[in-house]
């Protein structure tokens, strides 16, 4: 007898385009997924912004989960699509999702999950987190075998659809109170709100007592502190909040003076004239010296999805957190408008900089940013198709930086920061530039890779940042994961599909490599460690989103219309 599940994707596929029979509006699968009997009533995660009541004593109530008799029916978003608790816990290396909708797991998904399991790592008895590799045959450790809080994030999610979120909390309180320490690099002394880098569990045989060593920067290559450290933990506490339905957590007060902190360092005041964050080189997942430097995409889309969770997440009757909530309004609003408007790139709005005059003055310039024509690099009027767009890197005075960065372009899918259309050009663009942008091996972090000079000046001549090669154009499994996301928000099963097929085909054989090199990423990087936790984690948490795509609730934000800014695309550089 063919399954429930089954029948509604048959359903669901024959009403798909004849074009692409995979990708098809998923709330039709969903409405016939097996659900648990769950009440939700309203709560403040489900309110539009436009509903939130700041200027009163107190915001009124915070409704929650109700577990009773009776069901939702009727279309859902994914936002409140995730059934809390209904993840029945694996062991025997299956993920829960597989055990409930019957799918037959592929082979590598035990394998998988057995080596995420040796990565995890103990703090005074209690599972905390999981380190970047457990791979040792490459030499020195260096700091591998360190907890870092963005690698963290795949094995956080991977625990959490697997119902096991004891480590995920653990990792989250621990972090929070290494937040507290006082930072210093040399005599200068980091705000309150910096997130550790990455933080060691060292163990004293002799004393038989655990203790903590975190790096806020200090150690880093460069000294740059984690600009996205923050972002990712107030992203994975919405998740952990979204996956259990208990928000005891995160409106403790230790949780709100966590998230209030982090908001108060990245909306403090300045000397900015946009409402982006303005970031040093090697502050967020390329941590190297790469020209990111500015207002990098990456982060100005964790930026925008930590801004819109913590708004979630702040009670506004806690002491502090009205105020913090009204900038954070203030903030959403300019900076999706200044993203969706001037990083937003496709044939046509390329053809209007192509055409662009400069040295104009005053407000009713066109050129808003001085940009000039001549600096368009000669490969992107041939990588431009006529369908599909992109976030392009980097955008500042003089400066655009238009080169397709795959994680800032992901989260911006998955935070709503790019509009329906916007989402639905970037999956246009990797699906017309499949060979460019993912290859042989899912996904290439940045493109095009840089060289010759522009090698030598941009990243100073750093021998590991060569040309299609770690950071520099190099592929990332982990980077599945996000891909993979972005693919089920959207209805591009079939993008998702096929690149979990190529991942499968040569990651467990390759030992889990970090990355790989090569335009296509047909090679095992140069340097790459072996049994890179994020590269099974973001292997993992791929498969069972595409087995139970309920799971993308816990890590994507539904868009808020009435904050959404009209823009046209003619009048995206001119108002």
């Amino acid at each position: 007898m063919e399954s429930a599940a089954g029948a509604a994707m048959r359903k669901a596929s024959s009403q798909a385009s004849l074009a692409d029979p995979d990708d098809f509006d998923l709330t039709r699968l969903l409405n016939h997924k097996p659900r648990i009997n769950v009440e939700r009533q309203r709560s403040f995660d489900d309110r539009s912004l436009s509903e939130l009541s700041l200027t009163g004593g107190g915001g009124g109530s915070r409704g929650g989960w109700v577990y009773g008799a009776g069901g939702g029916t009727g279309a859902e978003s994914y936002e409140s699509m995730y059934s809390p608790g209904g993840g029945l816990r694996s062991y025997c290396g299956t993920p829960a999702s597989s055990t409930r909708l019957s799918f037959e797991p592929h082979p590598l998904v035990g394998e998988a999950w057995d080596a995420l399991r040796r990565s995890l790592v103990s703090f005074r008895g209690q599972p905390l987190g999981t380190i970047a590799a457990v791979d040792h045959s490459a030499g020195e450790v260096l700091n591998y075998d360190q907890v870092f809080v963005r690698d963290f994030v795949p094995s956080a999610l991977a625990f959490l659809m697997n119902g096991e979120p004891e480590v995920v909390r653990n990792f989250l309180l621990k972090t929070l109170l290494l937040q507290g320490w006082e930072k210093r690099i040399d005599r200068f002394k980091l705000g309150e709100g910096a997130m550790p880098a990455s933080f060691k569990v060292l163990k004293d045989p002799k004393r038989g007592v655990d203790k903590l060593v975190a790096d806020f920067g200090e150690s880093a290559i460069g000294r740059v502190a984690p600009v996205d450290s923050g972002f990712w933990w107030i992203i994975i506490l919405r998740a952990y909040t979204k996956s259990t339905g208990d928000a005891s957590l995160a409106e403790t007060p230790m949780c709100q003076k966590g998230i209030r902190l982090i908001m108060n360092q990245c909306l403090a005041e300045g000397f900015d004239t946009f409402p982006t964050l303005l970031c040093a080189d090697g502050c967020c997942m390329i941590d190297r010296r790469m020209g990111v430097y500015g207002y990098p995409i990456e982060i100005q889309a964790l930026f925008y999805m930590a801004l819109r969770c913590a708004l979630l997440m702040l009670r506004p009757d806690a002491e502090g957190n009205k105020e913090v909530m009204e900038r954070i309004v203030t903030r959403l609003g300019a900076l999706s408008y200044h993203v969706r408007g001037y990083f937003w790139l496709d044939f046509q709005q390329l053809n209007d900089i192509y055409r662009f005059k400069t040295e104009e003055y005053s407000h009713t310039a066109v050129n808003k940013f001085n940009v000039n024509p001549e600096s368009i690099p000669d490969w992107l009027f041939d990588f431009m198709p006529t369908r599909g767009g992109y976030f392009v890197g980097n955008v500042s005075p003089a400066r655009m930086d238009f080169r397709w960065f795959a994680l800032g372009n992901c989260v911006a899918i998955l935070a709503s920061l790019a509009t329906p259309d916007q989402a639905s050009a970037i999956m246009d663009l990797v699906e017309e530039r499949w060979e460019e942008l993912v290859g042989e091996m899912p996904v290439k972090i940045c493109y095009p890779a840089i060289e010759g000079h522009e090698w030598q000046t941009v990243t100073g001549c750093d021998p590991k940042n060569t040309r299609w090669s770690y950071h520099n154009g190099g592929s990332w499994p982990v980077l599945l994961w996000l891909l993979t996301a972005a693919c089920i928000k959207t209805g591009r099963l079939k993008i998702a599909r096929r690149a979990i097929e190529l991942a499968e085909a040569r990651l467990a054989r390759d030992g889990w490599p970090e990355y790989y090199d090569g335009k296509l990423g047909r090679y095992i990087g140069k340097q790459a460690r072996k049994l890179q936790t994020w590269s099974i984690a973001g292997y993992l948490v791929a498969k069972m989103m595409l087995e139970d795509p309920s799971h993308l609730g816990m890590i994507s934000l539904e868009d808020d219309k009435p904050m959404k800014p009209v823009l046209r695309r003619s009048a995206s550089w001119t108002g």
